[in-house]
């Protein structure tokens, strides 16, 4: 295949994406356009018969507020309505798609982890992400041929915006995935020290969750809704390792990995669980510790470079400074 051939297949690919996308928005602002009309026209009939009743009880100007303000805020119902219209025609349009190979091949199995590990659980999250995918990777070599037309690099330019659109959702996914797994490892001290202390106080492993749930969400925001969902699948029939196997495993921590498992068991079993959660709280905050020796260390290092930069020619000038000068002036005196 030529490079001429490539370029067409290129060519073909991005104008069938946008074709695609262009008939799913023309279709969804369609349906949206035509519900906005009859909602308008309903609420014009509304301010008009408003408007009547306020004239024949003398309260024209109070009605008439009234209506105007009713007016408004329909409009703003009804733009609210068009960009949720819109976002849903969208998803349920690319939900069809996710099952197929293709879909398979755009959203493949570490995007889906990714999209578990953002806490992006139903289909219409990873619907949008198959969306954007799409998107992006069909806007942007539009806009490379645009912007590099006529220059002899254009196929290499429209196959990098390609792969650039292509990949740009999937690390705003990653960025956001690796955000939440440090959330987690900070979180993780607190929630073993709130749970050996309500369990130490008398309370069930279902009460020690719920109150974590619903009165710790400030001081654990991830954890508090990893925790909610696994409550929730458990109240709705499963397991509890089963309702925590996926906290267990999707953030690829080892710790959080042994706190639930321990919790299996306290479940299970039962059994004292104060001591064993005290030696897990000291060994974490141990761990912390050591990792922030570690940054202080490396931060230590490249301060150092810092300092050279921006420290030493300054300390240079205040203490040679006056010794360079005196030099100068007794140079241009022997000069004389």
């Amino acid at each position: 295949m030529t490079a001429h051939t490539v370029f067409a297949l290129a060519l073909l690919v991005a104008a069938l994406g946008c074709a695609l996308l262009g008939v799913l928005v023309f279709t969804g602002l369609a349906r949206m356009q035509r519900g906005a009309r009859t909602l308008d026209h309903a609420l014009d009939q509304r301010a008009a018969s408003s408007a009547a009743r306020a004239i024949a009880t003398g309260k024209e100007t109070w009605q008439s507020t009234d209506a105007k303000n009713a007016s408004e805020a329909g409009r703003g119902r009804t733009k609210d309505a068009r960009r949720s219209r819109l976002a849903d025609a969208l998803s349920r349009a690319a939900v069809g798609w996710l099952d197929t190979p293709f879909g398979a091949i755009v959203v493949a199995a570490e995007d889906r982890r990714l999209l578990d590990q953002c806490g992006f659980l139903d289909a219409n999250t990873r619907a949008r992400f198959f969306a954007a995918r799409i998107g992006c990777a069909a806007f942007l070599p539009l806009f490379a041929l645009a912007w590099f037309n006529g220059d002899p690099r254009l196929a290499l330019s429209m196959i990098a915006a390609l792969v650039l659109g292509f990949m740009l959702p999937k690390w705003f996914v990653r960025r956001r995935a690796k955000t939440r797994q440090r959330s987690v490892a900070s979180e993780l001290p607190m929630f073993v020290d709130l749970l050996r202390l309500l369990q130490g106080v008398g309370l069930s492993l279902d009460q020690c969750l719920q109150v974590m749930i619903n009165d710790f969400a400030t001081v654990l925001p991830v954890l508090s809704q990893e925790l909610a969902l696994a409550h929730r699948q458990f109240n709705t029939g499963r397991t509890r390792e089963q309702s925590l196997s996926r906290l267990a495993t999707s953030y690829e921590n080892d710790d959080l990995n042994a706190v639930m498992r321990l919790v299996v068991q306290v479940d299970k079993h039962g059994g004292a669980v104060q001591e064993p959660l005290r030696q897990f709280g000291d060994r974490l905050r141990e761990s912390r510790r050591a990792a922030l020796r570690e940054r202080i260390g490396a931060l230590t290092v490249k301060m150092t470079g810092v300092m050279v930069v921006t420290l030493l020619p300054a300390l240079l000038i205040m203490t040679a400074g006056p010794g360079f000068i005196a030099i100068y002036h007794s140079l241009s005196t022997m000069h004389r």
